[in-house]
């Protein structure tokens, strides 16, 4: 599957029984930014956006979460790696950048989602702002994006590089919604079959890496 004019199947499992299949110019893997203390002693915080003050740096776990993932990328023949320009991530990217031997490519589109005035504050109380969590789908909060803004912006990273690019094996390193719903993109999935693998914890995980290709 890897290589040039890379035809990637995504299906749709057990959340439906349609075959999805995206004709892509590049092969795709996601990445994860490493542990940071919004999933220790700030746990249910939401991040500020687009950055904490002072801004959020990878925990020691979070550094060899990404160092670990960085050695099997290794072995991925990944040629470009672009990510989100937050400090998290930059520290994500440039761990994996020295161990493969690449520059990284900056965008701003690769950010965290933007919660609005609940930024810093505890997702409880953000929560309390929608009747229904898939209205986040619509529904951005004060001053911030809804998941579909969100995935819009990601999408249109993809579509950027489908057009720039052809044969190519791409890293994006990116934050946890952002990549949940870039992923859901690439499989098909609806707004409920996304929420589904939310509520059951199937989104990637700090330091995780995901190829996105044909599932079986």
């Amino acid at each position: 599957m890897e290589g040039s004019d890379v035809v990637v199947l995504l299906k749709r499992k057990r959340l439906g029984d349609s075959l999805i299949i995206r004709n892509m110019n590049n092969n795709y893997y996601i990445l994860r930014h490493g542990q940071t203390i919004h999933q220790t002693v700030k746990r249910g915080i939401i991040y500020n956006w687009p950055d904490d003050d002072p801004p959020c740096n990878l925990t020691d776990v979070g550094r060899k979460q990404v160092e670990k993932s960085a050695k099997a990328l290794k072995s991925k023949s990944i040629d470009l790696i672009f990510s989100s320009d937050i400090l998290r991530t930059r520290q994500t990217s440039e761990i994996v950048s020295k161990v493969l031997g690449l520059n990284v490519n900056y965008d701003k589109r690769l950010r965290e989602i933007n919660w609005g005035i609940y930024g810093g504050k505890s997702a409880l109380r953000a929560w309390l702002y929608y009747k229904n969590p898939k209205s986040k789908f619509k529904k951005a909060p004060p001053e911030g994006e809804s998941w579909s803004d969100v995935r819009k912006r990601m999408v249109n990273v993809i579509e950027d590089l489908e057009k720039k690019y052809k044969g190519k094996i791409i890293l994006i390193v990116s934050h946890g919604d952002p990549l949940w719903l870039l992923e859901g993109w690439f499989r098909g999935l609806n707004d409920n079959q996304l929420l589904i693998q939310k509520i059951i914890g199937a989104t990637i995980k700090t330091g995780e890496y995901r190829q996105l290709k044909y599932e079986r």
